[in-house]
């Protein structure tokens, strides 16, 4: 089961190869990018869309990154607090335990 994993991903990524070959082939067009206070100087077309993919990829990441962090720093609080609270009620249990009736 393992090769057929390997082999998939193997296919896989040699289609997305073949694909950003041929973008880039058909895309050769030269493009200046102008942004408001910014002019970029001149570049392929398929170059600024697959940097432009790219930097939407890291935020992406970034992104979902600092998401992560902040649940698994919630889970963290919610596991302390849970810790606490079954302290306290064992912590009650042997009181109950100890005292005559």
């Amino acid at each position: 089961m393992n090769w057929l994993k390997t082999l998939l991903a193997t296919l896989v990524g040699l289609v997305i190869i073949a694909v950003g070959i041929l973008f880039t082939v058909h895309n050769t067009t030269p493009v200046a990018i102008d942004l408001v206070f910014v002019q970029l100087p001149e570049a392929t077309l398929s170059l600024w869309l697959i940097l432009a993919f790219v930097a939407g990829g890291i935020c992406g990441v970034l992104l979902s990154t600092l998401t992560i962090l902040a649940l698994k720093a919630r889970l963290r609080r919610a596991n302390r607090k849970v810790d606490s609270s079954r302290q306290e009620i064992e912590r009650l249990r042997t009181t109950a335990l100890k005292e005559p009736a």
